[in-house]
């Protein structure tokens, strides 16, 4: 194989690599909305299953502003405890910091203080579940003081240009 071919199959796997992650999330996606449990110790049986027991929502908008905005795979808020899980179908090790920004996003639109809720953050990847239930609030009041400093700057940026 020559030099663009490498380049051309490489771009081919990544390719299909992505297809099947977003067949396998709309696959997942179903299966939660029609709370149907699936057999096996998968990935994605995993993430279904838990997000079926948990009583979550599968692809959940979280918008904060026109310019901080998320789809969480799947998320729930029950007893003052915030979830939220993220199915990961590729194999590059993911890690917690998307999460987090979807926690800050969820806390600015519903007007939550992260030091008044309890979380559970999970990645769901290569047949692995990552749990990560002792979340810092002060982190995610960090990343809220951020998203909302951002926005202030893009919303004024805006209205620069449009002068």
């Amino acid at each position: 194989m020559n030099y663009d071919e490498e380049k051309l199959a490489a771009r081919f796997a990544t390719a299909e690599a992505a297809r099947r992650g977003v067949a396998l999330h709309a696959f997942a996606h179903n299966a939660i909305v029609l709370r149907q449990k699936l057999q096996g110790q998968g990935t994605v049986a995993k993430y279904v299953n838990d997000a079926i027991g948990f009583g979550m929502s599968p692809e959940q908008m979280l918008v904060y502003s026109e310019n901080a905005y998320g789809t969480a795979d799947c998320i729930s808020f029950n007893r003052n405890k915030l979830r939220i899980h993220d199915l990961k179908t590729g194999v590059t090790p993911a890690s917690e910091h998307q999460l987090e920004v979807y926690a800050a996003l969820f806390c600015l639109e519903y007007g939550f203080k992260p030091f008044d809720i309890d979380m559970d953050l999970r990645l769901y990847q290569t047949d692995e579940v990552k749990i990560f239930d002792e979340v810092d609030p002060g982190l995610i009041a960090h990343i809220m003081d951020k998203i909302i400093t951002f926005d202030k700057l893009l919303k004024r940026w805006r209205l620069e240009v449009a002068a």
